[in-house]
């Protein structure tokens, strides 16, 4: 965990894939010529949106009964983020979405995932529910379907009532995530037809009380790192099960992870088995005990007395079934076939390895092709999203006031033609969020990281479009990535 940051867990192929599927029986959408171009074609119906959540854009949170969250506490404590940044303000969106509905509108997106704060509809995170907290949020799921444009909800980003004594400490916070997850999908499952219930499992366990790095800022013993961990999974299960019970017929359930992505150095039988063995047991803690409901001997071995306790009926909870997965998709890990009882080595990155504006972001576009690949080929899952791809950039403004973010449009122009190889070999992959809408609050880096395909002047809010905007509009309008 020593470099642990918050997406770690988380070939450009126009030419390879043309070569490779020209004379193949295709399906009607993976190619089409437009002039001298070549348009990789995406399936009919596919989804394309942009993502946000709630801390990170909304702002006003002293307004209308909102309660504190672990982020207040956290970004307010001094050298806990870059300068001094807070969420207090953000993109100010809790005022101004129906202006951010519009930037989408203006680029075509199907669908918008957002998160709902916890401590906007419960402040003190039980008890009693602040309406004022859900009809904001009914407010821009109405804004959202005037304007076509689909809601997907993410119930957990990160941002825990603060007034919950232990925090993911405790099994009592699992309970009240459950009830929280009912009362909401009960009160949106009339016009929200998919919720996600937690966004990278990791990130708010390890990075939060492991490494110290995101909210509450703790470092505690492996020991009790692994039972928050369990508490993080059996909430999500609990989540799923609650939506169920409590939403209009039809409602769709999953959730958003970062599961780390193992890449085969060379895509190679053995290496690519490698690969896949990788997948399951590098994500043990994760994504593999909630597709399988049970964790791998392998990873209750390597904790021995630290393993987890779980109760009797937590690992059936925790593998609810889902209607789709979702996955949060920015770096690889490489990895070779050895001879070791695991079957597999991860590679270490030399320096020179490139990488963007973060510079935990690590660019290795087939990290998309493979998250999706590795997930199908194991589990099976009915559907899957891209629930968050991008990346930061140092975006400045020009004379002429554009944003010339070429290196974004590489990024994500490679990342896409990669995903486009997974439609073409018939994975379940429907649809695509990048992230991120616009600049926002960047957890611990502040404003000091801008992954927006608008520009935000967090002194005036102005938004302006980026180049990157720009390019997905077409990518939208064409279904396909030249």
């Amino acid at each position: 965990m020593k470099n642990l940051t918050r997406r770690r867990f988380g070939k450009t192929v126009a030419g390879a894939a043309a070569a490779a599927f020209a004379n193949a029986s295709l399906p009607r959408f993976a190619f089409a010529q437009m002039g001298a171009a070549t348009l990789l074609k995406f399936p009919d119906n596919f989804l394309w949106g942009c993502a946000t959540a709630s801390y990170q854009v909304e702002g006003g949170v002293n307004e209308d009964g909102r309660g504190k969250s672990v982020w207040d506490t956290f970004s307010h404590t001094p050298g806990k983020t870059f300068q001094g940044d807070t969420g207090d303000v953000a993109d100010d969106s809790y005022h101004r979405y129906k202006e951010d509905v519009q930037l989408l509108k203006n680029m075509g997106v199907t669908g918008y995932r957002f998160s709902i704060a916890w401590s906007r509809i419960f402040p003190n995170g039980t008890g009693q529910p602040n309406e004022k907290g859900l009809s904001y949020y009914q407010r821009v799921v109405d804004e959202l379907l005037q304007n076509n444009i689909a809601p997907f909800v993410t119930l957990f980003h990160w941002d825990l009532p603060q007034s919950l004594p232990d925090g993911w400490q405790s099994r009592d916070t699992v309970k009240a995530f459950a009830d929280y997850a009912a009362y909401v999908s009960k009160h949106l499952s009339d016009r929200v037809q998919h919720f996600f219930t937690t966004n990278e499992l990791v990130c708010f366990t390890d990075l939060s009380y492991k490494i110290g790095q995101f909210a509450p800022g703790l470092k505690l013993p492996d020991a009790q790192v692994n039972q928050i961990r369990h508490h993080g999974v059996l909430a999500h299960g609990m989540a799923v099960q609650a939506i169920r019970a409590n939403s209009k017929a039809g409602t769709q359930v999953g959730l958003a992870e970062n599961a780390t992505v193992y890449v085969p150095v060379i895509e190679s039988r053995d290496h690519i088995e490698a690969a896949r063995r990788a997948t399951r047991e590098g994500n043990a803690p994760f994504l593999t005990a909630i597709m399988e409901g049970k964790y791998t001997d392998g990873y209750l071995q390597r904790q021995g007395s630290n393993a987890p306790k779980v109760e009797a009926g937590d690992m059936k909870i925790i593998g609810s079934p889902l209607d789709f997965v979702g996955l949060n998709v920015y770096t690889p890990e490489y990895v070779r076939a050895d001879g070791s009882k695991d079957g597999y080595a991860v590679e270490q990155k030399q320096t020179s390895y490139p990488h963007m504006a973060s510079p935990w972001l690590k660019i290795g576009p087939e990290v998309i092709y493979w998250a999706v690949r590795n997930v199908s080929d194991i589990w099976k899952p009915k559907v899957l999203y891209i629930t968050e791809n991008g990346c930061s950039a140092d975006d400045v403004i020009t004379a002429n006031g554009r944003i010339e973010d070429t290196d974004r449009v590489m990024y994500l122009r490679n990342h896409l033609m990669q995903l486009h190889r997974a439609a073409v070999e018939g994975y379940p992959i429907k649809g695509y969020f990048l992230w991120s809408l616009m600049d926002n609050f960047e957890w611990a880096d502040g404003y000091s990281k801008r992954f927006g395909l608008h520009y935000v002047d967090f002194k005036t809010q102005k938004r302006t479009p980026k180049l990157s905007a720009e390019w997905y509009r077409e990518v939208i309008a064409n279904n396909a990535v030249e």
